[in-house]
């Protein structure tokens, strides 16, 4: 049976606008359909995917072939990477199937290197935007510009709360009610914070993180339709969180901390929201046995 297994990821990362996202321990597998002689069979609370689910739709753009079942723990419409994660793993599932499972073996860097490049373009061709699929496709924290991801050197391990109220987003809903132009004083703003950003991660700076995290594109603006969301932000910096972003176009908030402090920033936020406690995906989109 062919299956893969596909990190959500929370994107922007406050300034970084389309360029920088992190892999969360948020998975989900996608699989092709084991067709046997008396009935086809998928894993238990897995549900099999019709022709226009974003995973199916990859998969048939990878040129797979039979239908694909999809387990996942990733809420639709919350800014935790869903549709970038499906896309990423029906391209990944298709190229499996082309090619075996060991091209993704990392005793094969060449081919592996190849795949995980040809999963980024066709799942970045198919989102719209590539900082959602880069971060599902190689895991951890990643850029992302013109085709190009590089993974981001982050030596902390910390505690990744993500805080999901019960509404939810359409990101091209999002997307419309941004400007087209911004001021030249807002892009150098975000232009230096999302440079700051990029060195704090790498150095692991927390101090350094807080002020790299703010941004002036895109955040009030979705806040402002969704105040209980940045309320939660608003509460878990002010419990002593390294720093904190509307994670892609929202209504999810996400922030980092040290995981000696997560039970009091838990406690902290909002009752009115879902509050899923994970950590940063080193690995990526990868085969799986079970």
């Amino acid at each position: 049976m062919i299956r893969v297994r596909v990190p959500g990821s929370s994107a922007n990362l406050g300034p970084a606008f389309d360029g920088l996202a992190m892999a969360l321990t948020l998975a989900a597998d996608v699989g092709v359909v084991a067709e046997t002689a008396s009935t086809p069979s998928w894993p238990e609370r897995a549900h099999v995917v019709d022709d226009a689910h974003p995973a199916d739709v990859a998969f048939r753009r990878g040129g797979g072939r039979g239908r694909l079942w999809v387990r996942s723990p990733i809420p639709m419409g919350r800014g935790l990477g869903y549709s970038g994660a499906m896309r990423v793993g029906g391209m990944t599932a298709a190229i499996v199937q082309r090619e075996g499972a060991g091209v993704l073996s990392t005793d094969r860097p060449a081919d592996r290197t190849a795949v995980l490049a040809e999963v980024l373009k066709g799942a970045a061709e198919l989102e719209g935007h590539a900082d959602n699929v880069a971060a599902s496709t190689y895991g951890g924290v990643v850029a992302t510009a013109d085709g190009i991801a590089v993974r981001v050197p982050f030596p902390l391990v910390p505690a990744v709360i993500a805080w999901v109220p019960a509404l939810t987003t359409s990101t091209a809903r999002s997307r419309s009610t941004l400007p087209s132009t911004v001021s030249f004083t807002d892009a150098v703003f975000n232009v230096t914070h999302t440079a700051l950003l990029v060195a704090a991660l790498a150095a692991g700076d927390t101090d350094a993180l807080r002020v790299a995290a703010q941004d002036r594109l895109h955040q009030d603006r979705r806040l402002a339709v969704a105040e209980p969301a940045r309320s939660a932000l608003t509460a878990g910096l002010a419990a002593g969180a390294w720093c904190g972003w509307l994670s892609g176009s929202g209504p999810t908030i996400v922030v980092l901390c040290d995981a000696t402090e997560a039970d009091r920033i838990v406690a902290s936020l909002p009752p009115d929201g879902d509050v899923k406690r994970l950590a940063l995906d080193p690995l990526g989109a990868r085969v799986v046995d079970e």
